[in-house]
């Protein structure tokens, strides 16, 4: 039998006002008349409803994303770069995400692997006159936009948590214009700002922690080679182990050398550290073109050559170089980060993932495998060639022929690497190159417990961010910023659920 479904909910009105209605127009006509209405205007054209009922804080994410104007670095469908809630996977599986919403802290760490620049409160981490003025400076720019983390029961209207951004401000009535993301059941609407503020003071019975909100804006360009990734349950324990067992493990131990101080660090890493930082690979349709490259290609590509050879460069990679040569042999239970996997196996495993995003189809219900895989060779940027791994995806009765665009030296490397039809040596970051990075973005207080000052003045050298290069530094410091943002929803448990609309 046919079940008849819901069509939208009636807005209960007061105290929300809607905002096609007159009074929500007059209230529109005065704010942008007194300037509070800045950024509205971004918002609004790319503003979009949520794909599915627990989808809030990822659409509400997307539209601020994409009216920063931040450039996802991979393609949406066909040639486009976009952010669309398909893409915002790096922090938890979109099939969790779609049963069990998503917390605070997980639409804050997706905005950080975007590129973009978060400050997140709890309601006990500010106060209303604070969230007022932060509303305001929001209100009046295009450079800087709110989502609010509120329960819909205050306002009369029916569900429990919910993301979405704030569209403007009305100082002299002094309402917020939520721009609501689930569109099918409530319209945009005005509400007093002391109201909101009494919806985000809610407790998330789950969690025990109340709700709050987010400032977004733009701060730099997606990280190019490398990204700290809290899918794997794992994660706490890894951003624990980096940032307070490490530092205590240096100062319970009488070092003396940096190999010292790497099988300390190494030989303690948890099992899944593998699954905390991840290279990010360049994905493509086969049928875009597949026998060239887009300038726009050749240029990610030559980045991200330019960080994994500044990597090779610095005096901390030959040491873990090093280290892992002599070490394999006698620490069997190493975390892997895929230098025991083929590359054609690495290929099989990103093409899939990559077929995923390409179709919005994710998870185990997908059904993608990779029938088999080839590698060629493309000239890029002078002398140098990419190296595609080509690869076609199977998902039932349908076939997706999939690209993957790599990094190559025509010189040998001492990464993980395989030799590609022209004889040109395809690189792409295995365990030195990753671990390297990994300690680059460690605070730089975690050195300072070193008992031995001889010691701790070389290893200072050797990890500070200022003796390397521009590229280098400023992937680095992402992850570090990343690092220290999980560290701090890991120690505050910054958790708050969206499960319905």
């Amino acid at each position: 039998m046919a079940v008849a479904g819901l069509y939208r909910r009636i807005l209960p009105s007061p105290p929300a006002i809607e905002f096609a209605s007159s009074e929500g127009k007059q209230l529109f006509a005065e704010a942008l008349e007194s300037g509070t209405m800045e950024g509205f205007f971004r918002l609004i054209s790319y503003f979009q409803t949520q794909s599915e009922p627990a989808y809030c804080g990822l659409a509400s994410l997307s539209v601020v994303l994409n009216a920063l104007a931040i450039d996802p670095g991979r393609k949406w469908k066909g040639p486009w770069r976009w952010f669309d809630e398909s893409m915002l996977d790096c922090c938890e599986p979109l099939e969790r995400v779609k049963a069990e919403g998503i917390t605070f802290g997980k639409v804050a760490c997706l905005a950080h692997c975007a590129g973009a620049k978060v400050e997140a409160f709890h309601t006990t981490q500010s106060n209303i006159d604070d969230f007022r003025s932060h509303i305001k400076t929001c209100a009046t720019s295009e450079d800087c936009h709110l989502i609010a983390s509120y329960h819909r029961k205050p306002f009369k209207q029916t569900g429990t948590g919910h993301f979405s951004p704030i569209g403007g401000y009305h100082a002299g009535r002094d309402m917020a214009l939520i721009l609501d993301v689930a569109r099918f059941k409530y319209p945009p609407h005005w509400v007093p700002v002391s109201l909101l503020w009494e919806a985000m003071d809610t407790v998330d019975g789950a969690t025990g922690q109340p709700r709050g909100f987010m400032l977004i804006s733009r701060l730099q360009a997606p990280p190019l080679l490398y990204t700290l990734s809290c899918k794997h349950e794992s994660w706490a324990s890894t951003a624990k182990f980096l940032t307070v067992d490490v530092p205590s493990l240096l100062k319970s131990d009488d070092l003396k050398t940096v190999p010292e101080v790497l099988s300390v660090i190494f030989q303690s890493l948890p099992a899944h550290a593998g699954d905390f930082i991840k290279w990010i690979a360049e994905v493509r349709r086969q049928d875009e073109d597949g026998s060239s490259l887009s300038k726009e290609e050749k240029a990610r590509i030559a980045a991200k050559e330019e960080v994994l050879k500044q990597v090779h460069e610095t005096k901390l990679f030959k040491y873990v170089t090093d280290w892992l040569s002599s070490a394999r042999s006698q620490f069997e239970n190493l975390p892997s980060f895929g230098d025991k996997d083929s590359l054609t196996e690495i290929a099989a495993n990103v093409c899939c993932q990559g077929a995923e995003i390409l179709t919005g189809c994710h998870g185990a219900k997908a059904g993608f495998y990779c029938k088999k895989t080839c590698v060629t060779c493309l000239k890029s940027n002078g002398d140098n060639t990419t190296a595609i791994i080509s690869g076609t995806v199977v998902s039932g009765h349908n076939e997706q022929g999939v690209d993957i665009l790599l990094p190559s030296s025509p010189k040998k490397q001492t990464g993980h690497c395989t030799l590609c039809p022209a004889n040109v040596i395809v690189t792409h970051p295995a365990s030195n190159d990753i671990l390297t990075v990994l300690l680059l973005a460690l605070p730089p207080q975690t050195w300072t417990g070193l008992k031995d000052q001889k010691l701790l003045s070389e290893i200072q050298a050797i990890v500070s961010d200022d003796n390397l290069p521009v590229v280098l530094r400023e992937e680095v410091l992402l992850l570090r910023r990343q690092l220290h943002f999980l560290k701090r929803c890991k120690d505050d448990e910054v958790e708050n659920d969206c499960q319905m609309p």
